[in-house]
């Protein structure tokens, strides 16, 4: 069983070098069902496993000019607090709850990822920087996350980084390793009061998911971030389905309204699609009042 978790660790390590995200979309769902480890120690330990994954991974990131380190550290900084507040409070609450909240955050990052947007925005400058104002707000709600439930929270750094601070995608993946790794180390610090620690075997994932993010940054940018980004989606959806399943009592989903309520979910998300679908796109340009519009011959 170990060689199947050590194997499954390097996968840790390759999304986290790749995409800059998901390691503890694995590595708490690798704890629990194959290690064995009770809920709230498997948390606890995936910060442990993601914090010294992405320092790691980081370094090439960096070599390579694909960090921005003023809003990463300030990112990371102001996410620490809302990660240790997280921990701290996880304490007090019961570890199939906050599998659950895991599980559910699991298919709402999926269901993110899996989003298509419908036209392209500008590229902003790649050394445009995150405002402070969205730093303070996203660094406190992701910290949280990733104190609570032991996600390093990188699928929600990259996407702030790369639509609100404008970054190439490549760049927010780099500099969002400098975050998880800050907020992780965080996070931890607060469960470590109230959870022991198999360190052999936390020390034997870690080695194995760092190999992983070595072998992963070397091909970040050469591989479509779109399709890597699809293609995990739906393995994310897979992982937090197989979790909820495993977490919540066979009655909830024997039960008709949990099925009416997931039918009505469904059928409101295909209908939001159709509207966005519908919705017409605005001209590229509205011209001035007095000016000369551009002949077809022009």
């Amino acid at each position: 069983m170990i060689t199947l978790v050590l194997a499954a660790s390097v996968l840790i390590g390759i999304s986290l070098g790749i995409l800059g995200g998901g390691g503890s979309i694995l590595t708490v769902p690798i704890l629990v069902y194959l290690a064995g480890m009770d809920s709230k120690e498997a948390i606890a330990t995936s910060l442990f496993v993601v914090g010294v994954t992405s320092a790691v991974g980081l370094i090439p990131h960096a070599r390579a000019g694909r960090v921005r380190w003023r809003t990463g550290l300030i990112f990371g900084a102001v996410s620490m607090v809302g990660a240790y507040g997280g921990g701290r409070l996880a304490e007090y609450i019961p570890g199939t709850v906050l599998l659950v909240a895991f599980a559910l955050m699991m298919l709402a990052t999926a269901f993110a990822m899996l989003r298509k947007s419908r036209k392209p925005k500008a590229a902003k400058p790649a050394h445009t920087e995150l405002p402070v104002k969205h730093v303070v707000v996203e660094g406190l709600v992701v910290g949280a996350v990733t104190g609570l439930v032991g996600s390093g929270g990188g699928f929600l750094v990259v996407p702030a980084l790369a639509l609100l601070g404008g970054l190439p995608m490549s760049v927010a993946v780099g500099t969002s390793l400098l975050v998880i790794a800050m907020k992780s180390f965080s996070g931890l610090a607060g469960h470590l009061s109230g959870v022991s620690i198999d360190w052999n075997l936390a020390l034997m994932v870690t080695g194995a998911a760092v190999v992983g993010s070595l072998i992963g940054s070397r091909f970040a940018g050469r591989i479509p971030q779109d399709t890597l980004r699809k293609a995990f989606g739906w393995f994310v959806v897979v992982m937090g389905v197989f979790v909820l399943t495993q977490q919540l009592p066979g009655a909830v989903w024997a039960s008709p309204v949990t099925w009416t309520g997931l039918g009505l979910a469904a059928v409101a998300a295909v209908a939001w699609r159709a509207v966005r679908a519908r919705r017409p796109r605005p001209p590229f340009a509205v011209p001035q009042v007095g000016s000369r519009e551009p002949s077809a011959h022009n």
